[in-house]
Formats: C-alpha cells, sequence, structure tokens
C-alpha cells in the first residue's frame, strides 16, 4: 500500500494543475483577441477553454492532491472538512502562485498587443452590472461548481469520472455567465493573469468575495443536507 502524498508533493501538484488550468482557460481568450470574432463565439471558445483545461487538470491532480485548483474550492472543502485546517492557506498560496506564473507565461509568450486588448484573459465586469451584482452572480456560480466537485468528485458514492463532472459545470457557468462577470468562480484563475498583466480593476474584489462566499454555502449544504450523516 502507498503512503500518502506529502504536503509538499500535495502543493507542487496544486501549483503545477492550476497554472495548466490557467494556461488555457486565460490563453484561449488571448490566443482568439487576434480573431476579431462576434461575443457568442467568444463565449463558446471561453467556456470549453476554461472546462476541458480544468477537467483535464482536476484529473491529471486529484490522486495526489484532490485537484482543488481554487481557493474558492478549498474553502468549500475546509467547511466540509475534507481539507485539513493546516493545509487551507499552503493551498490557496501553491494555487496562486501557478495562475500568476501562468499569466507571466502568457505575457512573455503573446504579442502585448494581443495580450492588452483582453487583459491576459482576466475576467471583466459587464458594465450593466453594479458590484454588488456581480458579487452575486459570481457566488451562484461558484456554488453550482463546488457543489459539482462534492457530487462527482468528493462524495465516495460519486461516480468515477475524474473532473469531467467539473470540467462540465465550468462550461455551463461560462455559458450562463461568461458575459456578465467573465465567469471566473476562481480567485486564482482571476487575479493570476491580473497581477502578471498589470490590470487592476476597481471591481477586483468581486472575484474574492462572491466565489469564497459561493464555495463556502456549497461545502456547507453538501456537507448537512446531502451527505449521509456520521
Amino acid at each position: 500500500m502507498s503512503a500518502a502524498p506529502s504536503l509538499s508533493k500535495k502543493l507542487a501538484a496544486e501549483a503545477l494543475g492550476t497554472f495548466v488550468f490557467v494556461l488555457v482557460g486565460a490563453g484561449s481568450a488571448v490566443g482568439t483577441a487576434s480573431l476579431h470574432i462576434d461575443p457568442a463565439s467568444g463565449i463558446l471558445i471561453a467556456a470549453f477553454a476554461n472546462g476541458l483545461g480544468l477537467a483535464v487538470a482536476v484529473s491529471a491532480t486529484m490522486g495526489v492532491s484532490g485537484g482543488a485548483l481554487n481557493p474558492a474550492v478549498a474553502f468549500g472543502l475546509w467547511v466540509g472538512r475534507k481539507l485539513k485546517s493546516k493545509d487551507l492557506l499552503p493551498y490557496i498560496i501553491a494555487e496562486l502562485a501557478g495562475a500568476i506564473a501562468a499569466g507571466l507565461a502568457l505575457v512573455a509568450a503573446f504579442p502585448s498587443v494581443m495580450g492588452t486588448s483582453v487583459e491576459w484573459g482576466s475576467p471583466t465586469l459587464n458594465g450593466a452590472l453594479t458590484y454588488g451584482q456581480g458579487i452575486a452572480i459570481e457566488a451562484m456560480m461558484t456554488f453550482f461548481l463546488v457543489f459539482a466537485v462534492y457530487g462527482t468528485a468528493v462524495d465516495a458514492r460519486a461516480p468515477h469520472i475524474g473532473g469531467l463532472g467539473i470540467g462540465l459545470a465550468v462550461v455551463a457557468d461560462v455559458l450562463v455567465a461568461g458575459s456578465l462577470t467573465g465567469a471566473a468562480m476562481n480567485p486564482a484563475r482571476a487575479f493570476g493573469p491580473m497581477i502578471a498583466g498589470g490590470f487592476y480593476p476597481a471591481y477586483w474584489y468581486i472575484y474574492l468575495i462572491g466565489p469564497v462566499i459561493g464555495g463556502v454555502l456549497a461545502g456547507l449544504v453538501y456537507r448537512y443536507l446531502v451527505e449521509s450523516p456520521n
């Protein structure tokens, strides 16, 4: 019987998995910037790039670290007692580091004009929304995502489909809210490209508050209403 992975290996998996996810998710926005496609096509590309990228990254890391790859998911797992308190902050730091590294890789690899036009793949708030509405939308989308994490990967009764269900949840969320908030659902996914590209919008905090609220609520709901009592 193999020993459980050490914390250092778990953190390496979280950082690398988040790097891969953000590289593909944010990179899809940068890579299509020069195509001048219509907004609907752009949303479809974003939905499938982020969803498929996350499905692969989660599947590749879930056997080592659980494949959280998202501070909001980490909080959701923590309140549901699926992540130890001593591991919460290290997980979040590793995820942010991986996302920033992915953002820096995009800045280094792509022509600057391509990245600037889409703020290096960072999510943006629709001007028709208030900041409060942005927080609410991010919270709802993240609730759905973390609920999917529990129901398709964490719960012992879950189907053995790797990260596919989680990736499909991201596809659905981006189709719903991609044109409203960018449907980040992940502080690391939002802040990695922002930090790397030097893009600091006034509404940055909606991508912290909204996802954390949604992740925590999903963890509590699943723990107390869905899981079998211990």
